[in-house]
C-alpha cells in the first residue's frame, strides 16, 4: 500500500451529521478525529463552536454544512449560515445546491448562490465544498455543476450529503453516495485546482483506496477508525490488501 496511516487520515472528513447524535457523541467523534489526525470534523451546525474548542491544538479543522440535507433554504438564509459558522470557528463549508433549481437547470440562480456562499466563506478564510446530491441529477447535470463550481472557484466539489434518499419501486427509500463512476466524472470536469469529497457508502479500507484511485481527494466518512484500524493491519503485515472487504457501497 503507497499511503501511510497518516496521509490516508488526513484525506477525511470525520462525519458527525446524523440527526440522532447527542451533543456526547458530537463530542467523543471529535475526540476519535484529533487522535487520528483527520484533515477536519465535519460536524451539525449548532455545535460548530463547541467543535472549535474540542478540537484547538489538534490540527483537525473544524467543516459544518449549510442548506443541509436537502439545499432548499433562500440563498441568503445560506450565505448568513456560512457568516455564522465561520464566526464559531468553522474553516470548510459543505454546501448543498438547491437541487430543484439544479434539475429545472436554472443556472443562473444555481452560479449565483454557489458565488454567494463562496465569497462569504473565502472572506472569512474559509473554503467551500459544493454538494451535488449525484443520486438525484443526470450525468448533464453533474457536468454543468463541476464547470458552476470551477468558474466559482471552489475548493471542492462533493458528491452526496449521505441522506439523499431515492424511492425505488418497491417504496423504499435508499441513497448510493459516492459511485466510482461518479467520482471518476467529477475529477474529469472539474479544473484541475478543484478537489473531488466522496461522501456516502465508504465504509471500508478497500472503498477507501478505491475510490482515491478513482480520483477523490477527500473522503467524507462515519467509519474513520474501522478504515485506519485496516490501514495499521496492512502496514505492519498483519493483513493482506487482497484480504480486504469491500462495503456496500457496491466498489
Amino acid at each position: 500500500m503507497k499511503y501511510t496511516v497518516a496521509q490516508l487520515a488526513g484525506m477525511i472528513d470525520h462525519s458527525l451529521l446524523h440527526p440522532t447524535m447527542t451533543s456526547a457523541d458530537l463530542e467523543k467523534g471529535c475526540a476519535i478525529a484529533a487522535k487520528a489526525k483527520t484533515a477536519s470534523v465535519c460536524i451539525k451546525p449548532y455545535a460548530v463552536e463547541k467543535a472549535a474548542e474540542w478540537l484547538a491544538g489538534s490540527g483537525v479543522l473544524v467543516c459544518t454544512v449549510v442548506g443541509f440535507p436537502h439545499g432548499s433554504n433562500l440563498t441568503s438564509i445560506k450565505v448568513e449560515e456560512t457568516i455564522k459558522a465561520c464566526e464559531e470557528g468553522a474553516t470548510e463549508i459543505d454546501m448543498v445546491v438547491n437541487i430543484g433549481k439544479v434539475l429545472g437547470e436554472e443556472w443562473d440562480y444555481v452560479s449565483a448562490e454557489i458565488q454567494a456562499i463562496q465569497a462569504a466563506a473565502t472572506g472569512r478564510g474559509a473554503i467551500i465544498k459544493v454538494i451535488f446530491e449525484i443520486d438525484y441529477l443526470q450525468e448533464k447535470h453533474k457536468i454543468k455543476l463541476c464547470k458552476i463550481s470551477s468558474d466559482a472557484g471552489v475548493a471542492f466539489v462533493k458528491t452526496s450529503t449521505g441522506y439523499g434518499y431515492v424511492k425505488n419501486a418497491d417504496g423504499h427509500f435508499a441513497t448510493k453516495g459516492a459511485t466510482p463512476d461518479d467520482v471518476r466524472l467529477m475529477r474529469k470536469y472539474s479544473s484541475p485546482n478543484v478537489g473531488v469529497k466522496a461522501a456516502g457508502g465508504i465504509r471500508t479500507l478497500a472503498d477507501m483506496l478505491y475510490i482515491i484511485e478513482c480520483g477523490a481527494t477527500r473522503i467524507g466518512a462515519t467509519a474513520t477508525e474501522t478504515m485506519l484500524s485496516e490501514a495499521a493491519k496492512v502496514i505492519s503485515g498483519e493483513l493482506q490488501l487482497n484480504d480486504l472487504q469491500k462495503g456496500s457501497g457496491g466498489y
